[in-house]
């Protein structure tokens, strides 16, 4: 006689339970066996590593101790050669900061700013603080100062040499040692590299003070030079972002001037 299956039918299998419990153990074995492996294999790395520093420890001992006087070397530096060297930088600055300070604001200004770099009354100068200090916060600033009283005295390639020399963070001193950098060379008449100087300044910071004086003296220079359309640029700039600076009071001359040149 024939068979067939009903549509949905399916057939019953019986499944011996031994044999799931069997499945369980399998898997537990398994499970049991990788945790096995991985610590094994931990074991061994800890092994290699072990021998690596036995036969390497001598010389392990001598790095960590090259390391060990370095890091002590540089915090004793610090603590007892950098910072009593700068304390006393500072001291013995304060006359020639003085010197400096008067000849911006007082007569006799020359003979002043040679006293600032010089030094006067025993008392040390700029240029002694850049010698005997070097290296220190005190030096680096006192070649902003030096720079800028050979600018005001008229020796303009020392002017430039000391005050590329300085460097700085400062929100006002760094653009104006990059800007005094470009009078000086506006002096030599070198009017390219004073252009350039001028730019550079005007980008360091977007200040109300230093961005529009030295987009100001960029533009006059690139006048100048026959570069209206730069000109016209820098001076719009101080029309639409520093209306209230000193430099924007006569701005609309200066637009005028630069578009005329720029559209012949």
């Amino acid at each position: 006689m024939a068979t067939y299956n009903k549509r949905g039918y399916k057939q019953k299998t019986k499944v011996d339970k031994g044999d799931n419990i069997s499945e369980e153990s399998l898997q537990d074995v398994e499970d049991n066996s990788t945790t096995a492996e991985v610590f094994n294999t931990l074991d061994e790395t800890a092994s290699k590593t072990e021998d690596f520093v036995a036969k390497n420890q001598k010389y392990i001992f001598i790095i960590i101790g090259i390391v060990a006087v370095v890091v002590l070397g540089s915090l004793a530096f610090k603590e007892y050669v950098s910072k009593p060297k700068q304390m006393n930088a500072m001291n013995n600055m304060f006359q020639a900061q003085k010197y400096f300070d008067q000849a911006v604001t007082g007569a006799e200004k020359d003979s002043l700013y040679n006293l600032a770099l010089s030094g006067g009354e025993g008392k040390f100068g700029m240029l002694d603080i850049i010698s005997e200090y070097s290296g220190t916060p005190s030096a680096n600033l006192a070649n902003y100062y030096a720079g800028t009283a050979y600018l005001r005295l008229k020796d303009y390639k020392k002017a430039i040499e000391h005050l590329e020399n300085f460097s700085s963070e400062d929100e006002v001193l760094a653009p104006l040692a990059k800007g005094n950098i470009g009078d000086a060379f506006v002096q030599l008449n070198q009017k390219e590299d004073a252009l350039g100087y001028y730019e550079e300044a005007a980008k360091m910071r977007n200040n109300g003070y230093t961005a529009p004086m030295y987009l100001s003296k960029a533009g006059a220079v690139a006048l100048d030079l026959g570069k209206a359309d730069k000109a016209l640029t820098y001076f719009e700039r101080i029309k639409n972002e520093f209306s209230n600076s000193t430099e924007a009071a006569n701005i609309e001359v200066f637009i005028g001037k630069a578009q005329v040149l720029a559209n012949k």
